[in-house]
């Protein structure tokens, strides 16, 4: 079934990140079974499905942590190959895992610059691992990213991330995928475990990246965070495609029993 049959939303913005039947087994089990997905720019498209679903085998595709069997990839209509997180990263597609995958005892502008730090440039003769970290450089990435999405409740980017909040930890992590050159985002479960106030802190960076016009792909259990930030919905079911809604055509009530029971229940559950 292509996204355009299966499309229960209306007005849909051109995508900039989609695929076709998205094939994954894993030994006898099936975990995806011909998805269609896509995302576009300056839109927020959230994932969702039960327990087992294929979310986050499809997110991982998307990203490059797994190979997909069958199916393609377009980016702005241009077709595409992902077959490791570097080619996902050289494409702009980057993922934010729930661990979040920041060191702890570093300060954020070395979260920010990680694996990718600025060096000074007056030590041509050494080999690049071996050159002086520019910290004063360093320092100014990261509190263009750090202001890019707006996070106020950040104090100072020389602050160790061992020391901050949920919510800032969170941000971090999505600000590190933001400055990677990334068209696309892909938030796992990003408001999981944490409380009310540090919840709106990451919602707030989530929408400050459709701003960025950046494509966001937001999974959730959620369904009130969904509703507030989420411009469409994809749902999957049993590792297939159950539809896509415009979140403002819709009730959470039809998403939870598209996620548990199907379409045709969904259509006469409201």
């Amino acid at each position: 079934m292509t996204i355009e049959k299966m499309m229960v939303g209306r007005d849909a913005p051109p995508p900039h990140l989609k695929v076709a039947g998205i094939k994954k087994r894993f030994g006898g089990v099936e975990a995806l079974r011909g998805v269609d997905f896509e995302v576009a720019r300056g839109e927020v498209m959230a994932l969702v499905g039960d327990n087992g679903a294929g979310k986050s085998t499809l997110m991982k595709v998307l990203a490059g942590a797994h190979v997909a069997d069958e199916g393609t990839f377009w980016l702005d209509d241009q077709e595409v190959t992902v077959n490791s997180p570097h080619d996902a990263g050289g494409l702009g597609i980057q993922i934010v895992y729930q661990d979040l995958a920041l060191c702890e005892n570093l300060d954020v502008a070395a979260n920010l610059s990680l694996g990718a730090e600025p060096v000074k440039p007056g030590w041509k003769f050494l080999p690049r691992f071996l050159r002086p970290i520019d910290d004063l450089r360093m320092e100014v990435k990261a509190q263009k990213a750090i202001d890019r999405l707006e996070v106020r409740t950040l104090k100072s980017v020389r602050a160790t991330v061992g020391g901050l909040s949920g919510g800032q930890r969170q941000a971090i992590a999505i600000a590190r995928a933001v400055g990677a050159e990334s068209s696309v985002v892909m938030l796992d479960e990003p408001t999981a475990a944490l409380g009310v106030a540090q919840t709106r802190q990451v919602l707030n960076v989530v929408k400050r990246l459709r701003e960025t016009n950046h494509a966001v792909v937001y999974i959730s259990h959620n369904m009130r965070d969904i509703f507030e930030i989420a411009d469409r919905i994809c749902v999957i079911r049993h590792g297939g495609n159950v539809g896509i809604w415009n979140t403002k055509d819709t009730t959470p009530d039809e998403i939870v029993v598209a996620m548990t029971r199907g379409i045709d229940e969904a259509k006469n559950a409201v």
